[in-house]
């Protein structure tokens, strides 16, 4: 069963409004470009990525998105020395990542962060544990270097049955953690 779908996740549509104007994002595992068509929408720089090459074709003539393909789970980090006011990572999991996605956000910059937990094995793909984060697993790992602003962990049902957790937080302290209304 595939996880893709065309609507940006609701998640990231929540906390998008949260990067800096104009700012660079990273949309890492693109996949077919919904966040980083969003993304580019409300004026952010958006430089998608993955590893499938039809993906990142589909974006072509984009305004607003560069793309590069690239296996990020097999070779260096593309984007040495780079940082970025946002980084987006949905339905993907690759857990030697996690240290150099803190690294590419720059100071005040966004991590929005959503995939699948253990527990999503009994609703479908995927269910190999090495693609499913144990319980509290991004809070854990990422609350050492990133101020949390929003954390869930769960069963939802839209865009279709399964387990995830969402983790929104920020690098640094530069910004104002008031967050709107709509945000909270």
């Amino acid at each position: 069963m595939s996880h893709a779908t065309a609507d940006p996740s609701p998640w990231v549509s929540r906390f998008a409004g949260l990067f800096a104007p104009g700012g660079p994002v990273l949309d890492l595992a693109c996949g077919s470009g919904r966040h980083a068509r969003l993304l580019a929408r409300r004026g952010q720089r958006v430089l998608a990525v993955d590893r499938d090459p039809d993906a990142v074709a589909g974006l072509s003539g984009v305004a607003g998105v560069t793309t590069r393909c690239s296996d990020l789970e097999d070779g260096p980090w593309p984007f040495p020395g780079m940082r970025f006011d946002g980084i987006v990572v949905t339905n993907y999991l690759y857990r030697p990542l996690l240290p150099r996605l803190v690294d590419a956000l720059a100071d005040g910059g966004i991590l929005i962060y959503e995939t699948f937990m253990q527990g999503n094995e009994s609703f479908g793909a995927p269910s190999n544990p090495d693609f499913l984060l144990r319980p509290n697993e991004l809070l854990e790992v990422l609350l050492r270097h990133l101020t949390v602003v929003a954390f869930e962990q769960g069963e939802i049902v839209l865009p279709r049955p399964a387990m995830v957790q969402r983790l929104c937080a920020l690098r640094g302290t530069k910004r104002s953690m008031i967050l709107p209304e709509s945000h909270r």
